[in-house]
């Protein structure tokens, strides 16, 4: 009579991808945005991972989570086989869809950069079926199937090469009829100040930039107050209809400025840590057409003012 006896629990794949996002990125919320789950969800995953392996990956404190001993020792394994892993999954991708790219970008970079430019970039690469995917943070090329990303970034991340494609400065912009009543004005008094969500920091930053530069102290205004959109690219919208002043992200509003829909409203610009830059990963060696749209976007082809 033959004997089958019980196997043991096989290897929980996908326990162990979350305990290495979680590990990785220090936070289970973090890891299930990343995974597409609830930070729940990926705690119940740790948990499974560990009654398998029969050690404790984190240190649960009242401040937090911390890493283990056991899991720190693992983690470094753990994101190489994973990276590893995508890239096979990409080129395997790449195989099988040969003539595309696809791109994901910050969706003020998608709408307000990027679009004016694709119809240049695809007569440049006609035989290029070409995707574009609005993020709000840089995706993981390593993992996740996009081929280029285009983020503002005064840091790279790790396993990916860096092109920057334009420097960013900022400085208020409204419609050509309200910078006629700003003459002679160094910066905004009770006028109505736009906002983006992400970049709310904008005003009070040029704002004290710009009295430091002009020694003034004496002020109406903290930079905090007015409309919030929770895209860029209506709030560029608004200030082009006249609502209000925006804080202009140069590459994002090189076009209308040259198309005479906005102006620059004062003289002080303040540069930018972030510069607009086109991101492809290190692992896709093959992957040289992402490289050849790199270099198209980073020479300007296609550069869209007037």
């Amino acid at each position: 009579m033959a004997v089958d006896p019980p196997r043991p629990k096989a290897m929980p794949l996908r326990a162990l991808r979350a305990f290495e996002a979680a590990a990785r990125h220090e936070s289970f919320a973090l890891a299930g945005e990343e995974l597409g789950v609830t930070p729940g969800a990926i705690a119940q995953q740790i948990k499974l991972l560990e009654d398998w392996a029969g050690c404790r990956l984190f240190e649960r404190k009242a401040q937090g989570v911390r890493l283990s001993e056991p899991g720190r020792a693992v983690l470094p394994a753990l994101t190489a086989a994973f990276d590893a892993l995508g890239a096979s999954a990409q080129e395997l991708r790449r195989a099988g869809m040969p003539g595309s790219i696809r791109i994901a970008a910050l969706p003020s970079v998608a709408q307000l950069w990027l679009s004016p430019r694709l119809p240049a970039l695809r007569a440049a690469f006609p035989e290029l079926l070409i995707s574009v995917t609005a993020l709000e943070r840089p995706p993981n090329l390593q993992r996740e199937s996009f081929d280029l990303a285009l983020f503002f970034l005064n840091e790279v991340p790790e396993g990916v090469e860096c092109s920057v494609l334009a420097e960013d400065r900022l400085f208020p912009v409204c419609n050509p009829e309200l910078a006629q009543k700003l003459k002679r004005r160094a910066e905004p008094s009770h006028d109505v100040l736009l906002h983006d969500e992400t970049w709310r920091d904008d005003w009070p930053d040029w704002l004290r930039a710009a009295r430091a530069h002009s020694g003034r102290h004496r002020h109406t205004s903290d930079g905090n107050s007015g409309p919030v959109f929770s895209l860029y690219s209506l709030a560029v919208q608004a200030a082009i209809d006249g609502a209000g002043l925006l804080i202009g992200h140069e590459p994002l509003v090189e076009t209308a400025v040259a198309r005479g829909r906005l102006v620059q409203a004062f003289n002080f610009s303040l540069p930018s840590e972030k510069p607009l830059c086109a991101l492809v990963s290190k692992l896709s060696r093959e992957d040289q057409v992402s490289r050849q749209v790199v270099q198209w976007l980073k020479q300007g082809n296609g550069s869209e003012p007037v």
